[in-house]
């Protein structure tokens, strides 16, 4: 995509009264395996709505990728068409506001808005050697001090010095300031805004292995660490301001980019949960249970991360996580990759069909993070497997939502 001229309102401003009288908003809800868009009259129903699904690419057994121009060309298309089905222009929004999948990690290239390889997927497993390999070394406590996170490939950071490895001269040139890095927030910011904005929220920066929680900004040690020149990363600013204006030719006219949150912390936001304590679970593509901590980051006993709920009126607020990465992404992975999942009631037969101990496998988890040990994300399955029984899938789920497998009553 080509770089547009510098456009909208001045960093950090507020919605002006002409927009605040704006009759609907815009929600970009950008997930794993679909782009969605809503739009909400000034009362918080909705007017109208739309998705589309895009690939899932599975290079090899363990890795998840997607077509970062798939992404954006697909939120693109859903957010024409809800306002179009709502019977709304660019005039009528008063504001756009971003919901993204985390952690997912996507290097471009400033000039030309051209991405230098896939977006790598937040499922994906490919560093979890490099990972083990900074736990051997005595990282990990480090890590978690500066950064609330446990070592693991699901994180951004991991990913992007792949990328940043694998590419030839990447590295270099995210020294000179050439490449720029984003989760897919940064990523669909950078294109609504015409390249004039690079920059993401604390709760996405919080899930980079790069984000000093008590400092508020990028930590120097751990872009050392994992070898992440500072001149790729986006700026980081709050969860809810007014970052830009939509460029020429994205909608019919300019519409504010007035909001940041990756998905799980924007449904924390969602359902209230504002104070000490109060916690939502989510059923998505994975499961994510999250309890707001207060405005200091609080250590986990048990495992669980530590991360960045938002930062909006001048307060960042923290949250504890936990996290279990396959729950509704098993259907689509069944569906598209078995080529025999399209009917739950053919799931269900599978599974009474699996009536020994032996027939089926249930998962060991870690504790409290909910991690399954040694399993990875699961990539596309071989072809003499298909319309086999997927006789891991019905165990691990159930245990994975019962909610007394979570040690809430200390963090």
């Amino acid at each position: 995509m080509s770089a547009y001229p510098p456009a909208g309102p001045r960093p950090g401003a507020r919605l002006s009264e002409q927009t605040a009288m704006k009759t609907a908003v815009l929600a970009l809800d950008q997930g794993t395996t679909s782009s969605r868009a809503i739009v909400f009259d000034g009362a918080g129903a909705i007017r109208a709505s739309a998705q589309q699904e895009f690939r899932q690419i599975f290079p090899r057994a363990g890795w998840v990728e997607h077509d970062p121009r798939e992404i954006w060309t697909t939120q693109l298309a859903t957010a024409r068409r809800a306002l179009a089905e709502a019977g709304l222009s660019a005039a009528d929004i008063a504001a756009v506001g971003i919901a993204n999948q985390r952690e997912t990690t996507v290097v471009w290239d400033r000039a030309t808005g051209a991405p230098i390889h896939n977006a790598i997927v937040w499922q994906d497993r490919r560093t979890a050697g490099f990972c083990e390999l900074l736990r051997r070394d005595g990282h990990a406590e480090a890590m978690r001090r500066a950064t609330g996170l446990v070592i693991d490939a699901y994180f951004s950071g991991s990913k992007l010095r792949w990328i940043l490895d694998r590419v030839p001269g990447a590295r270099d040139r995210a020294r000179r300031g050439e490449l720029a890095f984003g989760t897919i927030d940064s990523w669909l910011l950078w294109n609504l805004t015409g390249g004039a904005v690079h920059a993401t929220d604390p709760g996405n920066a919080s899930r980079t292995m790069l984000f000093n929680l008590g400092a508020g900004a990028w930590d120097d040690a751990m872009l050392a660490l994992l070898d992440i020149p500072r001149e790729v990363l986006p700026e980081v600013r709050a969860s809810s301001e007014v970052y830009a204006e939509t460029a020429a030719g994205v909608f019919d006219g300019p519409i504010a980019v007035a909001g940041i949150a990756g998905d799980q912390q924007a449904a924390l936001f969602g359902q209230s949960c504002f104070t000490r304590g109060l916690a939502k679970n989510t059923y998505g593509t994975g499961c994510f249970m999250l309890m707001h901590t207060g405005e200091q980051p609080a250590p986990s006993a048990h495992n669980l991360i530590t991360t960045v709920a938002w930062r909006a009126g001048g307060r960042t607020e923290f949250a504890l996580e936990g996290s279990v990465f396959i729950g509704g992404a098993v259907v689509q992975w069944l569906r598209d990759g078995w080529g025999s999942s399209s009917h739950r009631a053919r799931s269900r037969r599978w599974r009474r069909a699996c009536r020994t101990p032996a027939a089926c496998t249930s998962c060991r988890p870690s504790p409290g993070w909910a991690r399954p040990t040694g399993i990875s994300s699961p990539g596309a399955p071989s072809p003499e497997s298909r319309g086999a029984p997927p006789r891991a899938t019905s165990p691990a789920r159930r245990w994975r939502a019962s909610p007394s497998r979570w040690p809430m009553s200390s963090p």
